[in-house]
């Protein structure tokens, strides 16, 4: 599926219009989500901070195995059986730590995969061994899979997204402002969007080019 980068990180394609970068801070769970068949018990959890790429990740995988895509929360014991026949992909399963009826629905499609021998990925933040399931016999399961770890995007990773982003507006910062936001940032991918955002949209009001002290200016007004 995904294949490791140099460092000038060209990108790959993700959801159909984003491209997927790869970096130190993630390359060892994308490897690990791409070998599938490989998955202990046919099963993957992937947990990382919030803005480190799960959701992004996901919808690669999905795309690449034809998976459903499928919210924890909204999970119900009826939508089982038509999902266990294919992959699935179960996001942010650490939020039904306290929701009866969703654990019980992820019980059951624990189950029902398993049997049918689909692969199954989980994501959520923090640990899987620290979701702390109302449901022993939910939390057994989800220990017993294989864990893929996205670290929080590094400097490079960074570099590259804003790039990228910037890119995709057409705007051209000068060579000394990706250095500058890097080190000013939040390390997720989110904030690289909304940086981005801001700053495309002060020099198009402004009439102004992308230079390290405008984007001083303009940021330090809200960061």
């Amino acid at each position: 599926m995904a294949e490791q980068l140099n460092f000038d990180l060209p990108p790959r394609t993700a959801l159909g219009r984003d491209d997927f970068l790869i970096s130190p801070s993630n390359a060892v769970a994308v490897s690990m989500i791409d070998r599938t068949p490989a998955w202990p018990l046919h099963k993957m959890v992937l947990c990382g901070p919030s803005g480190a790429g799960k959701t992004h990740l996901v919808h690669v995988w999905a795309k690449e195995v034809g998976a459903r895509i499928v919210d924890a929360a909204a999970l119900t014991e009826d939508m089982v059986p038509a999902l266990a026949n294919t992959p699935v992909a179960l996001e942010d399963v650490d939020q039904i730590a306290q929701t009866a009826t969703a654990q019980a629905a992820a019980f059951h499609l624990h189950n029902m995969m398993f049997a049918a021998q689909m692969p199954l990925l989980m994501t959520g933040a923090g640990a899987p061994n620290l979701w702390h399931m109302g449901l022993a016999d939910l939390q057994s399961r989800i220990d017993a899979a294989g864990v893929a770890v996205l670290d929080a995007p590094d400097d490079t990773l960074l570099a590259a997204v804003l790039a990228k982003l910037f890119h995709d507006r057409q705007v051209q910062p000068a060579s000394d402002v990706i250095p500058y936001l890097v080190l000013r940032m939040d390390r997720s991918f989110e904030a690289a969007r909304q940086i981005v955002a801001v700053l495309d949209h002060a020099c198009l009001t402004e009439q102004r080019k992308l230079t390290r002290s405008y984007a001083a200016t303009v940021l330090d007004k809200i960061l």
